[in-house]
């Protein structure tokens, strides 16, 4: 992740800011930036959303394709996180540098996206134990500029919500299974999102927390929990990262704003989706030209 240096009176400035719940640019303790949102950018996915917080920028992309089920899952669909972080965001991503926040980045999702109630996998399964659709969701770190890990998780159920797999019949005939996937780029399967999780990372600043912080914030932090919320306020994953401890209260407090600003950030998530499928081709494409 990319690191800022701070000296200490920068630190002192930002500790106290947030201690009065008012931080550098002027937000309360659990407030986001602004969020620029739009999905259906890549031609060749069968969805995709690219997400831009302040200088944080991410694309996801979707690619659905039949293969089996899992032998421990033989009625449901799967889906596989490929997460790569360009070595344009940040010089620290040169080489091999961002294979390691790449793979956290992957496992939070994976994890996340984990749970029954959130995501229907059988929805996907087509023949149980032969013929299921996986759902591959490739995230490419474009700019990095603090909470990675919301954003990209913002960027996952975008792509998802914009995801159309094509319709598949089965006939049988004399015991043989055949499959015909329907080329209507109108007769297609879409995916069920709205339970779907978003990840919100709680940071302690001193003796208060906050939620998306920015660079300089995320050099002040020492410990925070990053958490799958779902529009319900459950939570589907939580990890706790940071070389400082917290105490169990701290801990129960950091939740319940996760918990409370997960929730919203669902609901504003899926209003502008709603928003800008509305539109339809009214809408204006941003693309990568802004």
């Amino acid at each position: 992740m990319a690191e800022v240096d701070l000296s200490d009176a920068e630190k002192i400035y930002i500790i106290h800011g947030v201690q009065d719940n008012c931080r550098e640019d002027g937000r309360g303790c659990e407030d986001y930036r602004h969020i620029e949102l739009e999905t259906g950018l890549l031609s060749n996915t069968t969805g995709s959303a690219r997400v831009r917080l302040a200088n944080t920028d991410i694309l996801a992309g979707v690619k659905a394709e039949l293969d089996k089920p899992s032998p421990d899952k033989p009625n449901k669909g799967r889906l596989e996180f490929f997460v790569d972080c360009s070595a344009n965001a940040t010089p620290v991503f040169e080489g091999r540098g961002g294979e390691e926040l790449a793979a956290e980045i992957g496992n939070i999702l994976t994890r996340t996206y984990d749970c029954p109630s959130c995501f229907d996998l059988e929805a996907l399964c087509i023949i149980p134990e032969e013929q299921c659709w996986v759902l591959y969701v490739d995230v490419l770190l474009l700019e990095c500029g603090g909470n990675l890990f919301d954003v990209a998780s913002v960027a996952v159920k975008a792509a998802l919500y914009n995801t159309r797999i094509p319709k598949v019949t089965v006939s049988r005939d004399e015991g043989l299974v055949e499959l015909e996937i329907s080329d209507d780029p109108y007769d297609v399967q879409r995916v069920e999102v709205q339970s779907a999780p978003c990840i919100v990372t709680v940071c302690k600043i001193g003796h208060s927390h906050i939620v998306d912080a920015s660079l300089k914030e995320e050099a002040c932090c020492l410990a925070r929990l990053t958490m799958g919320v779902t529009e319900r306020g459950t939570v589907t994953g939580l990890r706790k990262d940071g070389s400082g401890s917290l105490d169990p209260a701290s801990v129960e407090d950091m939740m319940q704003t996760g918990k409370r600003v997960g929730e919203l950030l669902n609901k504003s998530l899926m209003e502008s989706l709603l928003e800008e499928e509305r539109q339809g081709s009214k809408r204006k494409p941003i693309g990568f030209l802004k």
